[in-house]
């Protein structure tokens, strides 16, 4: 008896333990990973006196961040609008070339830019039977053809990936909800885990 509670009591510390360090651990492992990955787009090597060559971890991570913020203040200050927009118009006229440069653009300027897409969540009616719904937010609220008139695009991230659906939903079957992008964002990523 006494032995099954001294067990018990170390699996539970043991739990405790793991809880604390494993988020810990994989939060560090993934920074360093990435800090790793830009370092080795732009690594900076500094020769030393002894004919040594020191490696300084994050320095190349810090020049590209320096470098793009350097080059949105550039473009910001110095640069007309009109030089984007011949460049763009380029672009567009190349059919592989305009899908992966749209793509990318969109999908960064839905997060961090002026026309964020991410900011509207919403519950959505997956199936009226048995009441299910799912959590997304809304990216097009005018879908621009008259067949899709009083429909919207919701795109609904999938849970622990870099993925998600889309659907085209009609407005009647959307729910807006109180809670910020931040923390819905987070609830849907951890599979509902994580609420606030």
């Amino acid at each position: 008896m006494l032995k099954k509670r001294i067990v018990k009591r170390i699996a539970a510390y043991f739990v405790r333990g793991l809880v604390l360090v494993a988020p810990t651990y994989f939060t560090f492992v993934i920074i360093k990973e990435g800090i790793g990955y830009l370092d080795s787009i732009l690594p900076i090597y500094i020769d030393t006196s002894d004919k040594q060559t020191l490696y300084l971890p994050g320095l190349g991570l810090l020049i590209i961040l320096s470098g793009i913020v350097f080059l949105g203040f550039i473009f910001s200050r110095f640069v007309p609008q009109s030089f984007f927009s011949f460049g763009e118009s380029i672009l567009k006229r190349l059919p592989l070339v305009s899908l992966i440069y749209y793509s990318f653009k969109d999908l960064i300027t839905a997060f961090v830019g002026d026309k964020r897409k991410f900011n509207q969540p919403v519950l959505i009616t997956v199936n009226a039977q048995y009441n299910v719904k799912k959590l997304g937010f809304i990216t097009q609220t005018d879908l621009t053809n008259p067949a899709l008139e009083g429909f919207v695009a919701v795109y609904c991230p999938h849970s622990y990936a870099f993925s998600g659906e889309l659907f085209i939903v009609s407005a009647e079957h959307i729910q807006p909800v109180d809670i910020s992008s931040a923390d819905v964002m987070k609830m849907i990523i951890s599979g509902g885990v994580s609420i606030k």
